[in-house]
């Protein structure tokens, strides 16, 4: 794998088609702070010129992250409210809104503890592999804040209303296997095996047909607040993207001939 070098609180590596975001500030268990989502973010903006065709993210040390970076947050002699805010509207939340814009599916590897926004980052994977150490966190009303940078729409979704908020508003670990159990996770597997099952998932989907996957993981988000009529209006011109496709031309050729798809993500 060749690594990309100029980052300071990330760490970028492609090998073929698949692209690695590690977040990397371990001695602050990945916390993350304004540099560190400007890094991200500047990340996602190279993938189309690398020919990522699926990301996988995950974390270095010994956690996926901790959350927000406190230290790193500017308190002007304002409100903490205000300046809370202000950091979600211009840093978090457009973080996370450009994940979920990305045309790539995005497979996301916890490890240890993925808390605060790191919780919400882990669960905004297409598919997400969680080592059997790793535990999901929403300790903000445990401070007397709300989950922020997208919580109270991810968590739903991904673990169902009683569960989320069980989450939020009791503000105690969710233990892998059990994030498992609720539906919350894809895979559950030990620590060891961790990286292994989660590239195996990336390159997967990498080989596959990533102009349909990517309009799929849109289609999905979106419709979670819309219309069936809409979703389907939808579905039809995503239809039309991925039926002008290369990938769809030799998809039916496989098929009909009976071999293996060589898809090529166009």
């Amino acid at each position: 794998p060749h690594a990309m070098a100029d980052y300071n609180t990330i760490r970028v590596d492609q090998t073929g088609s698949v692209v690695t975001l590690t977040l990397n500030k371990p001695d602050k268990m990945n916390a993350m702070g304004p540099e560190m989502v400007g890094e991200m973010l500047k990340a996602f903006d190279t993938l189309p010129g690398m020919g990522a065709r699926a990301l996988l993210i995950t974390g270095e040390g010994r956690g996926f992250s901790s959350g927000a970076d406190l230290s790193a947050r500017q308190f002007d002699g304002g409100k903490p409210g205000d300046a809370s805010r202000r950091s979600l509207q211009t840093s978090f939340n457009p973080l996370m809104l450009a994940l979920a814009g990305l045309d790539i599916p995005v497979v996301t590897a916890v490890n240890g503890a993925a808390a605060g926004i790191g919780c919400t980052l882990a669960l905004s994977g297409d598919l997400i592999v969680a080592a059997k150490s790793s535990y999901f966190l929403q300790a903000f009303v445990n401070i007397g804040l709300v989950p922020d940078g997208g919580a109270t729409w991810v968590l739903p979704k991904a673990a169902g209303i009683p569960a989320a908020m069980e989450a939020m508003l009791l503000g105690e670990r969710i233990l892998a296997e059990r994030a498992y159990e609720l539906g919350m996770v894809n895979r559950c597997v030990e620590d060891e095996a961790l990286m292994d099952e989660a590239r195996a998932l990336a390159e997967r989907l990498a080989n596959g047909p990533t102009v349909a996957m990517g309009q799929i993981r849109r289609l999905v988000r979106n419709a979670q607040s819309q219309s069936l009529s809409d979703a389907m209006n939808a579905e039809a011109e995503a239809q039309r993207i991925a039926g002008n496709s290369e990938d769809f031309v030799e998809g039916v050729q496989a098929f009909l001939g009976k071999r293996e798809a060589a898809f090529k993500g166009r």
